[in-house]
């Protein structure tokens, strides 16, 4: 195991709460919950004044809303999120060739391999040029841990947060780590947390204390020698450049559970095209067909279909999932449905699937947009109009929506670099308003290339 601090942990601060906060003056300072705003809605991240009120990622919305009834509540942007990931892992990887990303706001870099840090002085400045950096050019903040190796690098940087940087220096490992408790640990979920405070072990130092035969008995040989070893401090997992992408899945939850079987069909036929939408998107085909259902009474059910070669053709994977679906029940109802391809290449391979459609002189089947609405489905009575995302006015210029509801639509407009807005209200069907592309958070030098802040799929965020 490495002695310099040269492990960086880099975690961005409430990420896309922070994000929603720059864009909008309006609501800097203020409490900023953004996640899913449906009945069966939950927390993705909340900002800091959100937080106060005991706001938490991964909590039901309902109960966000009951804990903080005045913040202002969003609907992710997740294009936006996600090119501005894009940037702040770009500086990353100028730092060093060995960049784990964990999520869009959050990421290992080994600076040693880089050559941009081999002691605790030379990693100080290079955690505080990179803050400094990302300051710069998104105009957020993120919090630095260095340390030895990655699990005390995390630790840091949680200890940093909001907006700061932490140094664990070699030789004070042991005595940071004792009076934490196991949850710190990677791979110390509730369940074993559990476990471990019934044999009367609370801390880090009450983990080491135990000894290694006590955790192996208590969790298993390889669980137990895994803590052990971190309890002392011992961590020798690399920072991994690349992971290998196993799968490509899409899922929608449902705010009304859907009983109509047709209906049910036409989610999944729309959600098999979302899925090879992303599959092509990142030059992948796969072999392995899987549904995902899950019920009105939260059972769970997975069905797969493996074919004979790897495939990125809409048809075929829309077929598969279709057989899938027909051997499920979804009599009682259906919240949530999911549609993934497994057993990825980067190459493709003529289906028997495919073949037969084209013998029978079937149309090919158009792929249909992420936000489509499903072919057997209604046409929507009026515009949708998402919280917080971005509209422009042929009379009052860019600005976001505050709400919508009974016909009318609540917009205010203002931009990242102005004052706090006014508030205007119009017809949801006015024909002056229109969706618009995120504005750049930070004003762009003159002779400057503009980026692309607002392309991208989908990703989870830390805190």
């Amino acid at each position: 195991m490495r002695s310099a601090p040269t492990i960086l942990h880099l975690d961005m601060d409430a990420f896309f709460a922070s994000v929603e906060q720059a864009s909008k003056p309006s609501l800097r300072g203020k409490a900023v919950v953004v996640g899913g705003l449906g009945p069966r809605g939950v927390v993705a991240t909340a900002s800091y004044e959100a937080r106060v009120f005991g706001v938490h990622s991964a909590m039901p919305m309902a109960q966000a809303r009951r804990l903080a009834p005045n913040a202002a509540y969003l609907v992710p942007r997740f294009a936006l999120y996600r090119s501005i990931s894009d940037e702040v892992m770009r500086l990353l990887r100028a730092l060093s060739p060995l960049v784990e990303p964990l999520s869009l706001d959050e990421a290992f870099v080994d600076l040693e391999a880089g050559g941009t840090a081999w002691d605790e002085r030379s990693a100080r400045l290079a955690g505080a040029r990179l803050r400094a950096d990302i300051r710069e050019a998104t105009g957020l903040t993120g919090s630095v841990g260095l340390a030895a190796s990655k699990m005390l690098a995390k630790i840091a940087s949680e200890q940093a947060k909001p907006d700061g940087l932490v140094v664990i220096e070699p030789g004070t490992e042991r005595a940071l780590l004792g009076p934490l408790s196991v949850r710190t640990l990677p791979g110390v979920g509730p369940a074993t947390g559990d476990h471990l405070r019934r044999a009367g072990i609370h801390t880090v130092g009450e983990l080491a204390e135990a000894g290694e035969d006590e955790l192996v008995r208590l969790l298993g040989k390889a669980h137990g020698h895994a803590l052990f070893a971190m309890a002392l401090a011992r961590d020798e997992r690399p920072v991994v450049a690349e992971r290998e992408t196993k799968s490509v899945s899409v899922e929608d939850t449902y705010d009304v559970d859907i009983h109509d079987r047709v209906r049910v069909g036409a989610e999944v036929r729309r959600l098999a095209g979302r899925c090879v939408g992303r599959l092509r998107g990142a030059g992948l085909s796969g072999r392995t067909i899987v549904l995902k259902v899950r019920r009105y009474d939260f059972s769970t059910l997975t069905r797969s279909e493996t074919l004979r070669g790897p495939t990125d053709d809409p048809a075929v994977v829309r077929e598969a999932a279709e057989r899938l679906l027909e051997s499920v029940d979804t009599t009682g109802g259906v919240r949530l449905l999911g549609v993934g391809v497994s057993g990825l290449a980067d190459y493709t391979q003529e289906d028997l699937f495919a073949q037969a459609a084209g013998a029978a002189g079937e149309d090919p089947v158009r792929e249909e947009p992420a936000d489509a609405p499903a072919a057997d489905g209604p046409a929507p009575a009026e515009r949708h109009w998402p919280a917080g995302h971005d509209v422009r006015h042929t009379g009052y210029g860019h600005g976001w929506v505050q709400g919508s509801g009974l016909g009318r639509v609540t917009v205010r407009f203002e931009t990242p670099g102005s004052p706090p807005g006014r508030v205007r209200t119009f017809r949801t069907n006015d024909p002056a308003l229109e969706p618009a592309d995120p504005l750049p958070l930070v004003s762009r030098r003159p002779g400057e290339v503009e980026g692309a802040q607002g392309g991208g799929g989908a990703g989870t965020e830390s805190a």
